[in-house]
């Protein structure tokens, strides 16, 4: 068994280290909310650090999840940074969704450092991390990756290196494009079955059988015609993720008009007040000006 930190506690962090700490691995964890990690040590019986620095000193493995670019630069740099703390050797594994500048910025600090830096965002939403089935996209040296996978089995359903650094984090890109994409289609889908007067769980019972099924339709269908949004990610966070998207496309000449167009639509539910429902909302804005 390794020693492990982990940075960051929030819906999604808290119970991957918990799943960690359950595998066997003696686990420290950080959280800015000091209260949040020291509830979480005395609920799983791991230890809290008071700085990412504390929580990194003598891991072999340092694994992060926490908001944005800047979260991750003030987790890793500066003097109480995680960097600061580890040894030459020891792997940093990101599963924060960032840009993939500020993973290129962060690889080329920790390589200075002897340190190894795998970018590994998730996939899975907040079920997906308590039920240990996330998905995880992975971008780094072989030999870090290689190191890595084992310890992150106690939440992957799947784990898999995807290229070199960034590679990770492109791929997570790819996955919230396809997410905006099917959501609105969903939403569509469901607003057209209720104007046309039919009875939209028949419709999903039916159309998910077929070409039209996909993991959001069986999963946020119901949730959706019960108006219901508090089940998984917050349309805050997939904006932010779209924006990196966007960004990105910029820079690379993608083109990616839907995912534009369903950004703005997310601002309209931003502006509705739902900046902390989840993404299906989308189905919320039609029903509201339709």
């Amino acid at each position: 068994m390794a020693k492990l930190a982990f940075l960051g506690l929030g819906v999604m962090g808290a119970p991957m280290a918990g799943h960690l700490q359950k595998a066997g691995h003696d686990v420290t964890v950080y959280n800015r909310t000091a209260s949040k990690a020291q509830d979480w040590a005395n609920a799983h019986g791991g230890s809290m650090a008071m700085t990412p620095r504390e929580a990194a000193t003598g891991a072999d493995f340092v694994m992060a999840c926490v908001g944005n670019d800047d979260d991750l630069r003030s987790v890793c740099l500066g003097d109480d940074g995680a960097f600061a703390g580890m040894s030459s050797g020891s792997v940093f594994v990101d599963h924060t969704t960032v840009s993939a500048a500020v993973t290129a910025e962060l690889y080329a600090a920790a390589d200075a450092l002897q340190i190894s830096f795998v970018d590994a965002p998730i996939s899975g939403g907040q079920a997906g991390a308590e039920n240990a089935a996330l998905s995880i996209m992975c971008g780094g040296d072989e030999g870090a990756y290689a190191r890595a996978e084992p310890i992150l089995q106690p939440y992957a359903k799947l784990c898999r290196r995807i290229g070199e650094s960034g590679a990770g984090q492109m791929t997570k890109m790819c996955n919230q494009i396809a997410i905006a994409g099917l959501v609105q289609g969903l939403s569509e889908a469901l607003h057209f079955a209720d104007k046309a007067g039919l009875d939209g769980r028949a419709v999903v019972e039916v159309i998910s059988q077929g070409a039209a099924g996909s993991w959001q339709m069986s999963n946020r269908f119901e949730t959706m015609l019960d108006d219901h949004f508090d089940h998984g990610f917050a349309v805050d966070w997939m904006r932010k993720d779209l924006g990196i998207c966007l960004d990105t496309a910029d820079d690379n000449g993608a083109s990616l008009p839907v995912t534009a167009l369903v950004d703005q639509f997310y601002k309209d539910v931003q502006k509705m007040g739902g900046g902390r429902w989840d993404t299906s909302s989308l189905f919320k804005r039609l029903q509201n000006i339709g």
